[in-house]
């Protein structure tokens, strides 16, 4: 008894050491970012260019450079794409619902589902996923990005439009998400890939060097870009948000996937999608949205600050459990 007590000790201490060694990396980039700006040291008018920098070059490159020379055909996850895409989808119906029975302001509305149904997958999850598997071995996670991303992004103009009672038009839907850098370095992966595209020497060390500035980089003017402000004007929505976004979304959507029996880097991939704090650029949409941006502003600061201590317990909790 006392044998089997020691070792069930030792797995428990086995994986809270992995949990925060997991999270610890990811919370002390985005506290340095969080104090490099408090400092003066990053003023707040250099970020939109450092975010578009990361936006635009850094991720797109890091995403190329985890699909580009793996063997596609053989880690395309197809039952996951399903279910994920499949969970997303009710997640969103029941965040509009939700939204629908509690709020009466539309503009907050349109905040609070994006705050419910869209996580941070590419600035929190990915790295989440690398720290647990290393840069080179999350190449179904960064094909699940190059997929879901356009999908959040389709439902979050449409939420938008929607809610702020004009057309939806279609054409502006389909050139933003063409147009969206994170798809087009997702898609040049998987084509290099399929095609068995090799690049020369030089270029691959260049594109693999910079790939691996992106992960702390985006955590950095992830934590740089946290701002606390007009709280009590939307707290209500805001404690609805950020419990459903951290606790109540992953709960029901991680159970789900241990029950169809997701394991290994297939179940980190779903701890990147549902776990991880809202979205970044949901305030920028939201901004440029007419949507409620100061609600849409603290989802993104509150989430991401309580990410670090709910990421941990949702690691410790499915590792212990032998997910992954």
């Amino acid at each position: 008894m006392s044998e089997n007590a020691g070792k069930e000790g030792n797995t428990i201490l086995e994986n809270f050491i992995l949990s925060v060694q997991t999270v610890l990396p990811l919370f002390c980039l985005m506290s340095i970012g969080f104090l490099v700006r408090k400092s003066g040291i990053l003023s707040e008018a250099v970020l939109p260019d450092i975010n578009k920098l990361v936006f635009f070059i850094f991720m797109p490159l890091l995403l190329f450079s985890n699909i580009y020379g793996t063997e596609i055909l053989g880690i395309v996850p197809v039952k996951l794409i399903i279910f994920t895409l499949s969970t997303i989808l009710l997640v969103f119906c029941g965040a509009v619902i939700f939204s629908m029975l509690i709020e009466k302001n539309n503009m907050s509305r349109g905040s609070m589902i994006q705050a419910i149904y869209r996580s941070n997958l590419v600035l929190m999850g990915m790295p989440l996923a690398a720290s647990i598997y290393g840069d080179d071995n999350v190449g179904v996670t960064a094909v699940m990005v190059s997929i879901i991303v356009p999908i959040y992004n389709v439902l979050a103009v449409i939420t938008l439009e929607v809610f702020r009672g004009k057309e939806i038009q279609v054409g502006r839907v389909v050139g933003g998400i063409l147009k969206n850098p994170l798809i087009i370095g997702g898609a040049a992966g998987i084509l290099a890939a399929l095609l068995n595209i090799r690049l020369p020497v030089v270029m691959e060390e260049i594109i693999s060097d910079t790939a691996g500035a992106a992960t702390p980089m985006a955590l950095i003017v992830l934590g740089a870009s946290i701002k606390f402000s007009n709280i009590e004007r939307c707290r209500r929505n805001l404690i609805i948000s950020v419990a459903a976004r951290l606790v109540v979304v992953p709960a029901l959507c991680l159970t789900a996937g241990a029950l169809f029996g997701f394991r290994d880097i297939e179940f980190v991939t779903l701890i990147a999608v549902f776990a991880s704090p809202v979205a970044v650029s949901s305030f920028t949409m939201a901004n440029q949205m007419n949507s409620d941006s100061d609600l849409a502003a603290n989802n993104v600061a509150f989430t991401s600050a309580f990410a670090c201590l709910t990421i941990f317990f949702w690691i410790f909790l499915f590792k212990h459990l032998g997910m992954f």
